[in-house]
This record gives structure tokens, C-alpha cells and sequence, in this order.
């Protein structure tokens, strides 16, 4: 692992929900990665090497149509993983990968990462494998829950609740982003997202200037989220209750070194 960590891997929900033992086995695997926005992580279709454990960055999941338009499908921050796909089966990504809000994580080779639930799998006490199934189960309701936000709620309130479930991810009022990027991630215009972003800057929930964005009101953001803010905010809940509970089973008792 590298010796210049700037960041606790135990600040991602899923290394944070490993027991101790397994957390052992998985450690020496790992290794700090720096993540520059814009940066992409994954190429749609291609091949995974790496998994990523976001710490203090945050990731879109973004489809991309012919015409050149793209829709974030999910937004990936220190409660999950980033290429969990190929850990349920499929060895590539189902779409592009792209830093949102720079930071740091960590990553393992897909190879690595494989050997270790091999060992685990099966084992009752293999909490590894368990983990990654339940944070699937939470991106496939993002996902759904994007899909009827985006044919169902307005702009305003579809970026709403999309600034806000940014702000959250990075624990910070600032979000270091260009309107360009989030009409990336929702699918429209960028002229639409000037349009929508001044409302709110007018009402005084938001700042914002070339580059960055701060939050000033979330109260009032709140208000002007669609439900979809809600219904995630609680899977997020449950996601994090039952990783706790993870947490707390007998954990895997295997040498170090039977992992290479």
C-alpha cells in the first residue's frame, strides 16, 4: 500500500463494513489512488483491471447514445464501490466511468480482489462477498430510481436533487463542477442547466461561478428536490444500517499469505 496516505481506507462503508480479519487479507492489496476530475476510471465495454473505493471522491456512471448525449445512470461516493460488475459475474464496465468531484480513493486489482472471494465464498463467515451483493442491490435502485426521475420529474427538481446527493457524497457546501458537466450527467442541454441554476441562485440557495458551485440554502434546496431525493436518501439509510450489521458477524480467519 502506499506510504503516503493522505486518507483512512475504513472511510469507504463497504472496507469499513469488512471484519477485521478480512480487512487484514485485503490490505496489502491495496493502494491509494488519486482521482482528478474528469478523470475516466472506466471506458464502457471495456475490460476491468481495478476496482475503486472512493474515500473523498465522488463518480458518475454515465451512458452514452450515438448521438453523442450521455445520462448519469448512478453517482458512486464513499458508500460503495466503482466496477463492482466485475465482481457479480461480468468482466467489463456497463458504462463510462468519470471522477465528478475530484479526491482520493483506493483501488485492487480485479485479480487480487477475485482470489480473496474465492477464499470467502464459501465460508459462512465470508462477509466480503455478502457486502459487495448488498451494494449491488443499492446501485440497481439508483439506477431504476434515475430512470423514472428523468421521464417523470422536471429539470428544476431533477437538479435539485442532484446537487444535493453531490453535496452529501463530498461532506462539503462546495462543489468543485462546470454546468457543462452536470448537463453531462442529466442529459440536457448545458443552456437548460444555465437557465435552471440561475433560479436558484437567484432565490438564493446557490452560488455559483466558473468552475465551482456552493451551497447556501439546503433547506430551501430540499424543498425543490423531487421525491426521488427522499427515496434514495433512504436506501442510503438501509445501506449503511445493514453494513453495520455486516460488521458485527464472525469475521473469515485465513493467513495472510495465502492471498498473493
Amino acid at each position: 500500500m502506499n506510504s503516503t496516505i493522505t486518507c483512512d481506507p475504513r472511510e469507504n462503508h463497504i472496507l469499513c463494513a469488512l471484519t477485521k480479519s478480512e480487512f487484514e487479507l485485503l490490505i496489502p492489496h491495496i493502494e491509494l489512488a488519486t482521482m482528478s476530475r474528469a478523470e475516466v476510471l472506466f471506458e464502457a465495454y471495456e475490460k476491468l483491471q481495478y476496482v475503486y473505493f472512493p474515500v473523498t471522491a465522488t463518480a458518475s456512471l454515465l451512458c452514452w447514445l450515438e448521438d453523442g448525449t450521455t445520462v448519469e445512470v448512478a453517482m458512486v461516493g464513499n458508500e460503495g464501490i466503482l466496477g463492482v460488475s466485475a465482481l457479480m459475474g461480468r468482466e467489463e464496465s456497463f458504462t463510462q466511468v468519470i471522477v465528478s468531484q475530484p479526491g482520493h480513493g483506493y483501488r485492487v486489482s480485479i485479480k487480487s480482489l477475485q482470489k480473496i472471494l474465492a477464499r470467502s465464498g464459501g465460508r459462512r463467515t465470508g462477509i466480503l462477498k455478502k457486502v459487495i451483493t448488498r451494494y449491488n442491490q443499492t446501485l440497481l435502485i439508483q439506477m431504476a430510481q434515475a430512470t423514472a426521475c428523468s421521464r417523470r420529474h422536471l429539470l428544476e427538481q431533477q437538479l435539485c436533487t442532484w446537487l444535493l446527493s453531490c453535496f452529501e457524497r463530498g461532506h462539503s457546501n462546495t462543489l468543485i463542477m462546470t454546468q457543462e458537466s452536470i448537463s453531462y450527467a442529466l442529459g440536457v442541454r448545458r443552456e437548460s442547466i444555465t437557465e435552471a441554476a440561475k433560479k436558484l441562485q437567484d432565490s438564493e440557495i446557490i452560488t455559483y461561478r466558473r468552475g465551482y458551485i456552493e451551497l447556501k440554502n439546503k433547506t430551501k434546496l430540499e424543498a425543490r428536490a423531487c421525491e426521488c431525493y427522499k427515496i434514495l436518501g433512504r436506501e442510503l439509510v438501509r445501506l449503511k444500517s445493514d453494513l453495520e450489521s455486516f460488521r458485527n458477524l464472525p469475521g473469515l480467519k485465513l493467513p495472510k499469505d495465502e492471498i498473493r
